[in-house]
């Protein structure tokens, strides 16, 4: 890591997702740090401001727990709406963490799961077409498919991200240094 501390608790980060070929993807400003440890961070963003690569900007509707990790190939947006969490799964590379920002990879196969349970796997003729235009190699293409398998393990036995237990715990909490800071 290049910082000299993690973020702690309460602190606000920007989030950046770049292409395989280093270009800029999406930036997401000041999302809420809840929780890091030396390979996770767990923040939430709530009407955050999202900067699309066009220059584009719109700003999210719901608030959203965003989990990442330093081991997995993918991260999760638990985005908490009336009619129950929604999740939006990026298979990515594991994160990095400098004074500008956390930043990984997207490798464009996402895996969306409904409240109702439904899943769905998203992207996949984007992730064709990027394979090829950008050179993936064998181990990213042979990486990217083993952690969608452990990514479907973690969403079928309700693991981490994937408990209402979970999200409930971090909302709460996000609620609590709002409240703090007052906000």
């Amino acid at each position: 890591m290049k910082t000299s501390r993690l973020p702690r608790e309460g602190d606000f980060i920007t989030i950046k997702s770049y292409k395989h070929d280093g270009s800029l993807h999406r930036t997401w400003r000041d999302t809420m740090v809840l929780k890091t440890s030396e390979n996770e961070v767990i923040g939430l963003n709530d009407h955050t401001v999202v900067i699309e690569d066009d220059g584009r900007r719109w700003v999210t509707r719901e608030p959203a727990i965003v989990y990442f990790h330093r081991k997995y190939w993918f991260n999760i947006v638990a985005m908490l709406r009336p009619a129950g969490i929604s999740y939006y799964c990026n298979l990515a590379s594991p994160y990095v963490l400098d004074k500008e920002a956390l930043k990984y990879i997207d490798y464009d196969l996402d895996v969306k799961v409904f409240p109702d349970g439904e899943r769905r796997l998203l992207d996949a003729d984007e992730y064709q077409s990027h394979r090829q235009r950008w050179h993936y190699s064998a181990d990213i293409d042979f990486i990217l498919k083993e952690h969608v398998k452990i990514l479907v393990d973690w969403i079928n036995r309700g693991r981490g991200p994937f408990s209402d237990a979970y999200a409930n715990l971090w909302y709460r909490r996000y609620l609590e240094i709002k409240q703090r800071q007052g906000r």
